[in-house]
């Protein structure tokens, strides 16, 4: 079986949802992973994050919340640690949202934001894609 590869639409990174970021590493250390010696606070979604590769394209993403009046803060309270969201990288997030829109799904912002590592990011909502937090992420330009 050949598996397609994927140009417009890779999974990026898998994002979740931690009480404290240097006690979760272990779990992924554990496994094999290295997570990247820096930590990133996003001061727009209270959140500190910390990635791991996977693979070539795929990361896991650490989100510990940095204010009670985080959204990850939020999730934890409701729904505990665990997977917040997939994200997947394209090459015009602007683009992809405006497509997806035309398609009747829902997004979080009205028009993509700046996230970590300086991308453009937007979150297809939940409702609208059988209850998975979607992220479509837009690497910056180097």
């Amino acid at each position: 079986m050949s598996l397609p590869e994927l140009k417009d639409c890779i999974l990026d990174h898998i994002a979740i949802a931690v009480k404290n970021i240097d006690a979760s590493k272990k779990i992924w250390e554990d496994l094999g992973l290295t997570f990247a010696p820096e930590l990133e606070i996003v001061e727009d979604q209270k959140v500190k994050t910390a990635f791991a590769h996977v693979d070539v394209n795929a990361h896991i993403e650490l989100l510990e919340p940095t204010s009670t009046e985080s959204t990850i803060h939020k999730f934890i309270e409701q729904k505990g640690e665990g997977i917040h969201h997939l994200c997947f990288k394209v090459p015009d997030v602007k683009k992809k949202t405006e497509e997806l829109t035309a398609l009747g799904y829902r997004f979080i912002y009205p028009a993509p934001k700046i996230g970590a590592g300086g991308c453009l990011v937007n979150f297809m909502h939940p409702k609208s894609t059988g209850g998975v937090l979607i992220e479509l992420s837009q690497r910056p330009a180097k």
